[in-house]
């Protein structure tokens, strides 16, 4: 992907502050992209912002929050000049049995996952149609696969492949949808998980087998590098050690 083919377009990532979405705006940004950085850790969007230099936009927004998006959107239009691609990165993974104890997981989770990505696919929607832009939503084998312990976290990862497939229909040839299926990438998002037990299993489990955030950035940028003409729709991307 080529930078002055990109220059002039404006990347928007949500979940920017680390794992995939950092990685995300650093091979977007080097590829000619301006990003937004949208997360709710402002410290560190900063330090990204700074790292990458001209061309970066750092937004403090929470995708549970749609004024926080409608704000962001505005900057984005203003500031960048509209977004050309969106990648629905933030997202959280607290595992655990299933069970009352774990209900504030849940709805984190529905409400981040699930929900967040729709309304920031809502709020950007008129911006990438009249740029015949990308939507890019990171789901996870999850939404393909299922185990104890996943049960509400695997749920809003099928809704996003079934929102991804949904909208894939509903919105060509206007906007290209894509939604990338990773397995196991080293991330902090295993620390987050809130079961002891869980988080214990999880984090040996990942020490073995993943694969970085760069690597499934680089598969995000492969995805809107292709021709006009061609949709890269779904794609799965695991470790080579790791089963499911």
């Amino acid at each position: 992907m080529g930078t002055e083919e990109n220059s002039g377009k404006a990347a928007v990532i949500t979940g920017a502050s680390s794992g995939i979405g950092a990685a995300t705006a650093r091979t977007l940004h080097a590829a000619g992209f301006s990003v937004a950085l949208l997360a709710r850790r402002k410290d560190r969007l900063d330090a990204l912002a700074a790292e990458l230099g001209p061309g970066t936009l750092a937004l403090e927004a929470d995708v549970t929050r749609r004024d926080d998006l409608l704000l962001a959107a505005q900057r984005v239009e203003t500031e960048l000049g509209g977004a050309d691609v969106l990648v629905n990165n933030a997202g959280v993974m607290l595992l655990g049995p299933f069970g009352p104890e774990l209900d504030s997981d849940y709805q984190r989770m529905v409400n981040v996952n699930l929900l967040g990505a729709i309304t920031a696919t809502e709020v950007f929607l008129d911006q990438l149609r009249e740029r015949s832009g990308d939507l890019v939503n990171i789901s996870s084998v999850a939404g393909r696969t299922s185990r104890p312990g996943d049960a509400v976290y695997a749920a809003t990862k099928w809704g996003l492949i079934g929102f991804s497939d949904c909208l894939r229909k509903e919105l060509l040839p206007d906007v290209r949808v894509t939604v990338i299926e990773p397995g196991a990438v080293a991330t902090e998002l295993p620390g987050h998980i809130t079961d002891p037990e869980t988080r214990a299993q999880t984090e040996a489990s990942y020490a073995e087998v993943s694969i970085t955030a760069e690597d499934v950035a680089a598969v995000v940028a492969f995805a809107v590098a292709q021709p006009p003409g061609v949709g890269l729709n779904e794609v799965t991307v695991r470790p080579r050690k790791q089963l499911h």
